[in-house]
This record gives C-alpha cells, sequence and structure tokens, in this order.
C-alpha cells in the first residue's frame, strides 16, 4: 500500500499564487482539476494521470514543478 505522501505528490501539486498567473485558466480548460487558492499558495488537485498531464503543460510554461 503506498503511503499517504507518495500518493499526495501524486495528487496534487503546491505552488505560490503567482506562478499560474497568465496561465491558470488554459489550465483549468485543459486538465480536469481542483484549484484551491489557500493564502499566498495554490493547491492543485486531480487524478494521477491529470496532475502529470498538468505539470509537464506547468513545465513546458516555465513553472518549476518539484
Amino acid at each position: 500500500m503506498p503511503s499517504p505522501a507518495r500518493l499526495r505528490d501524486s495528487t496534487e501539486i503546491l505552488l505560490p499564487e503567482s506562478a499560474i498567473d497568465g496561465i491558470r485558466h488554459e489550465l483549468e480548460e485543459r486538465f480536469t482539476l481542483t484549484i484551491l487558492s489557500e493564502e499566498r499558495r495554490v493547491r492543485i488537485i486531480g487524478s494521477p494521470v491529470e496532475i502529470k498531464g498538468a505539470s509537464d503543460f506547468l513545465a513546458r510554461n516555465g513553472v518549476a514543478v518539484e
């Protein structure tokens, strides 16, 4: 059984809110995600497949995803 931390890493991305300025709409259009604003951060939540695609999209748009 996978650990909770590993599962979380495959189902969400946590970024500064400014990281998705200008691309948030396209991100929401291309992928089935929930994007929550939390203070100055955004939590992007989705299935492992959607998170992988969103992560690749973010990287292509210059957003570092760790």
